[in-house]
């Protein structure tokens, strides 16, 4: 990975954390086009926190798990998408998306070595609640393809900014590195708690 576009990570993060605190998937605004569908993503908290964490799990994990586990987010996302636009019901969404930050953080802060198989599962699973989520908010119309390219962009931007920080704190820490993914990963943990019971 090349420096300066490693140094580009955390401004990228910010930039991303910078537009709300709030969930990206209140069904309120106008869902069309691949930009509306980018900043869906990017602009929730609840998301954020999540698909960055996949990526920090993905860079704890390494080898395979640097790939296979943000395209088994963004694969099994596009299967709730579709289940929302169907108008499938997925029972507990909201609470799936919440719990969905709590386990990942933890998965992270207590650095488990869990094998790929059960690692790509446990993100496919949290990624169908937050695919439905999305999903329920396109319109069926010309604009559900757009704005599904610019969900699945968001996303994968998201990992990508995961790996980096991941990547990074592993890279400028040294030793400490692993401590501080887990400590990030307990903050995210925490974070999830909080969203989950309203607080935040």
């Amino acid at each position: 990975m090349n420096v300066r576009r490693v140094r580009a990570v955390p401004l990228t993060l910010a930039a991303m954390l910078t537009p709300t605190l709030a969930f990206a998937h209140t069904g309120v605004g106008d869902t069309h086009g691949v930009v509306h569908g980018f900043m869906h993503p990017v602009t929730g908290l609840d998301h954020i926190l999540a698909m960055v964490t996949v990526g920090i799990l993905a860079w704890q994990l390494g080898g395979r798990a640097l790939w296979a586990l943000p395209t088994a987010f963004v694969a099994a996302m596009m299967v709730g998408g579709a289940l929302g636009v169907a108008g499938v019901d997925v029972p507990f969404v909201e609470l799936g998306i919440a719990l969905s930050v709590v386990v990942l953080g933890a998965a992270v802060a207590l650095g488990v070595g869990a094998p790929l198989a059960f690692a790509i599962g446990l993100v496919g699973f949290f990624a169908i609640f937050h695919g439905h989520a999305h999903g329920t908010e396109m319109l069926d119309d010309a604009g559900v393809l757009a704005y599904g390219i610019g969900f699945m962009l968001g996303t994968a931007l998201l990992h990508l900014a995961g790996i980096g920080l991941g990547f990074l704190i592993g890279r400028f820490a040294e030793s400490q590195g692993q401590s501080c993914v887990r400590g990030a990963g307990g903050l995210i943990c925490v974070a999830g708690l909080l969203i989950a019971t309203g607080i935040l």
